[in-house]
């Protein structure tokens, strides 16, 4: 596990290497333990890569004052003891490199002083030039010992993290620190989505102008081509938020999904690119071009620097077609909505190919922190730059923060490629580095070594965010206390006999009140069942008995027509319609029932907030329930064979087929009744008391109506039908007394005559069949009585009787219980669709007990964050 130090003899003094003749290492190794115990010895390899990067911040050359970078401020009490070794060697590389800086400095200085000094001697400028070329030198020899000590630290916490079936340790390994801090922060963008001042937790929010590179700059510091890409077009449509880790193995992964991608495949990283690309746009509504729902995103990867970056959508100048009119202003909001919060770090990204003049975002960044004491500025494309600008000291004038108004915590130069989106980012890195070590920006020192490349930036940017964290963590917890403690107290002063149920806890609670009254509806007796379905059935088809069957058969003149018609008609009913009108019967009668036990109230226990839910799951119930298509053949079999039997077994049954007779008929004839006093208005007593009278048409049809009661009692056995001589008569008697009528208007008032004469002359022969019992068992043999009647109401009351039993069966045995599956299912999608529950659990009650759960989430996690931040230090 120890990296190879062959390559480090130049910088060791010689006492050490004569170590390996006075000790034999292949005993001391075979003293050692096992791998097992060797384990349990092992140092904390955590602090030991904190010590490489305080290292690396130690060694970063710059300006005196540029403590947010670099470390060189810290420990120089303590020089005495790193004289020797390594960490000797590498201060002493420091001490001289500064010394070639400030002595090339006041070389340059000096050459640069006036017109006078333009005329030194030859000698000076190639001393000069000596010095710079030593100096970029020494630079080179530091950056690239420096590259190998991180080459070999990487692979050394690789094998640390690294979990095999073997292990290297058994000690479980904690959620890491970063992966806290990102928890808080993707639960307060669910809690606070407008980050209004409560959301004040550091970020570093990443801005600059459409395809300045924002993206690139992300894929470097996260080490892999992550994010899709376009030519000139509008590719980051969201907020992209991605928390950025150490870990074994490089990978990424969303916050709602457990799929893993592995950066190190293609494959996948072209399954990644997909995956947010198509997040995005799902994020974007109709009618927008750009979306504020943030897509999470962590990435993890040996060496990555700890930190939270969220990319927002490049600032346009311009609205183009095809892009919502609204555009422009939409990303200003949201570039201002993340900027705005005081300890965010805002990492300006502007393209350093094009004019500084054309750029949009740095007057942004300068309104949101003024003071630049929060902002990191960062040129990309120095390569093209170099090759485009005519002065390079115009680029010396922004890296310094002279040429733009806005002010910065530091600046940065970096090159993300030659522009070819298939370049890997190890292409990269090295185009990079090759650029810089040949570039005359930093030759000429117009550019300081540690103000260059993305692994600076990178270093900066991380140590930056964890300052920022360390000095404002602990204030927001105590702001989210006071947070909770507001909305307690609110709780106990509105609602302080309830329980603090969040929506997810309501909905369960009423998951379990549904299911329970679904299971109501098997305890519903069957007599119950029944009665309701035989009456509704009834109610459903008695119109079509006494229309279509009963009264056209009424007409003939003798009993063996009027059962020959009844049987032809009941077999075509029985064929085409009765068992579809009974399955809808049943299938209403189930709705009623099941909506009935829905919402019925329970008394004081009644709690109307899941009024809606239970509404919505009864709906969607009944919507996606339907009836075992089978039924109906097999209740058609069932009622036609009980229509056929006309064997009325006693008097019992003969009463009760009486009786059931006489409440249609009589029903019928009162809706009659009812008809013909709206068609010849109110009679002479209601004309007297309620002082009402007749319309002219009301007039017409009462005269119609009197001569129509002549021709009845005059025969009184005439036809259901008039005909036409008969009309012709009519309406010459009217004329005679001077009202003046049409055929038509004849025809429907005596359709309405004739059947309330008919009714009447039916329910006087009801009456004389009470006694007919005897002579139906006698078939009517040498009687002048025939109750053929009377029987068909039986064979239609015993066939309501048999299908309510055979519908109930069905209910109970069967639907009941499809309807109860169906339930379960729709409260399944309901609780995997937290849309729907926000929409169906509504109301101050619920919004205050989310905001609880919420805050006290969000107060815990930060406190048990920032416990593990001093356990770090």
């Amino acid at each position: 596990m120890m990296p190879d130090l062959d390559e480090y003899k130049w910088i060791i003094p010689d006492f050490v290497w004569e170590l390996d003749e006075l000790i034999d290492f292949e005993k001391l190794i075979k003293a050692l333990p096992d791998a097992d115990d060797l384990a349990k010895l092992l140092p904390d390899f955590d602090k030991i890569g904190e010590s490489f990067a305080s290292l690396k911040g130690f060694l970063s050359p710059g300006a005196p004052g540029e403590t947010a970078f670099r470390a060189t401020d810290q420990g120089y009490d303590n020089d005495k003891q790193f004289k020797k070794g390594l960490l000797g060697e590498l201060i002493l590389l420091q001490q001289q490199i500064q010394q070639h800086e400030e002595e090339a400095r006041r070389a340059t200085g000096q050459y640069n002083m006036g017109s006078s000094q333009q005329k030194r001697k030859v000698s000076d400028k190639e001393k000069i030039d000596q010095l710079q070329e030593e100096l970029l030198r020494t630079q080179l020899k530091y950056q690239r010992m420096l590259e190998r000590l991180e080459k070999e630290n990487k692979e050394l916490r690789k094998l640390v993290l690294q979990r095999d079936d073997k292990g290297i340790h058994q000690r479980k390994l904690k959620k890491s620190l970063i992966d806290m801090y990102s928890e808080v922060l993707d639960i307060l963008s669910d809690y606070d989505a407008s980050y209004n001042t409560q959301d004040h937790l550091p970020r570093v929010v990443v801005v600059g102008d459409q395809s300045a590179g924002k993206t690139s700059v992300l894929e470097m510091i996260a080490q892999a081509r992550i994010f899709p890409r376009g030519s000139g077009e509008m590719m980051t449509r969201s907020p992209v938020k991605v928390t950025l880790s150490e870990g074994p193995h490089h990978v990424a992964l969303f916050k709602d999904s457990s799929r893993e991608f592995d950066l190190t495949k293609e494959e996948d990283l072209a399954a990644l690119r997909n995956e947010i690309e198509i997040r995005m746009r799902n994020s974007v509504k109709e009618g927008c071009t750009v979306s504020t729902e943030t897509i999470s995103l962590s990435v993890k990867g040996p060496g990555l620097q700890r930190m939270v970056l969220v990319d927002l959508p490049g600032v346009i100048s311009t609205v183009t077609s095809g892009m919502a009119p609204d555009t422009k202003e939409t990303i200003f909001s949201i570039s201002k909505a993340y900027m705005q919060n005081p300890n965010a770090i805002i990492l300006c990204i502007q393209d350093g190919s094009v004019d500084a003049e054309r750029s949009i975002v740095t007057d942004l960044v300068s309104q949101m922190d003024p003071q630049g004491k929060r902002t990191i500025f960062v040129l990309t494309k120095v390569d093209l730059a170099e090759k485009n600008v005519a002065s390079p000291n115009r680029i010396q004038q922004i890296i310094e923060g002279k040429l733009f108004p806005m002010k910065a915590l530091g600046y940065f130069a970096v090159v993300t490629g030659k522009g070819n989106s298939s370049e890997s980012i190890e292409s990269i890195k090295e185009y990079e580095e090759e650029f810089f070590q040949n570039s005359k920006l930093l030759k000429t020192s117009m550019l300081k070594a540690h103000q260059v490349t993305t692994k600076n930036l990178s270093l900066a940017v991380s140590d930056c965010f964890w300052k920022m964290v360390r000095e404002s963590v602990e204030q927001q917890a105590d702001a989210f206390k006071a947070t909770r403690f507001n909305l307690e107290t609110e709780w106990k002063n509105n609602y302080p006999r309830l329980r603090e149920l969040d929506r997810n806890e309501l909905f369960e609670k009423a998951k379990n009140e549904i299911l329970d009254e679904v299971i109501s509806l098997t305890q519903v007796t069957p007599k119950h069942w029944e009665e309701i379905l035989e009456k509704t059935l009834w109610e459903r088809v008695s119109t079509h008995v006494i229309e279509n069957i009963y009264l056209p058969a009424a007409q003939t003149t003798n009993s063996g027509t009027f059962n020959t018609t009844v049987d032809i008609k009941l077999k075509q009913w029985t064929d085409k319609q009765l068992p579809n009108k009974a399955v809808e019967v049943a299938w209403e009668t189930l709705q009623e029932e099941f909506s009935r036990f829905m919402t019925e109230k329970k008394g004081k226990e009644h709690d109307d907030i899941f009024d809606k839910l239970k509404q919505a799951v009864k709906e969607e119930t009944i919507k996606r329930h339907r009836w075992n298509e089978r039924a109906e053949d097999s209740l058609r079999v069932i009622q036609h064979n009980a229509l056929e039997d006309r064997s009325i077994s006693d008097k019992q049954q003969w009463d009760a087929a009486i009786h059931f007779m006489e409440e249609t008929l009589q029903s019928r004839l009162k809706d009659t009744e009812s008809v013909i006093e709206d068609m010849v208005g109110p009679d002479w007593k209601k004309r007297w008391l309620h002082w009402v009278g007749r319309t002219k048409e009301q007039n017409i049809r009462n005269e119609t109506k009197n001569e129509l009661e002549k021709l009845i009692k005059c025969n009184e056995d005439h036809a259901a039908y008039l005909a036409n001589d008969e009309v012709t008569t009519v309406r010459k008697n009217l004329e005679a007394r001077g009202v003046t009528v049409d055929p038509c208007l004849i025809k429907d008032t005596w359709h309405q005559i004739y059947r309330r004469f008919f009714l009447k002359s039916a329910l006087n022969h009801c009456n004389l069949c009470r006694r007919g019992f005897y002579y139906y068992q006698r078939h009517f043999v040498d009687s002048e009585l025939e109750c053929n009647d009377v029987v068909l109401f039986w064979r239609i009351q015993r066939m309501l009787a048999i299908t309510a039993n055979t519908l109930r069966q069905q209910l109970t045995n069967t639907e009941v219980r499809r309807l109860e599956k169906n339930v379960k299912e729709v409260l399944e999608d309901f609780a995997e669709d937290n849309e729907k529950k926000v929409m169906l659990l509504t109301g101050k009650r619920v919004q205050l007990a989310e905001d609880l759960k919420k805050v006290r989430e969000i107060q815990e996690k930060l406190e048990a964050f920032i416990e593990a931040l001093h356990q770090e230090k």
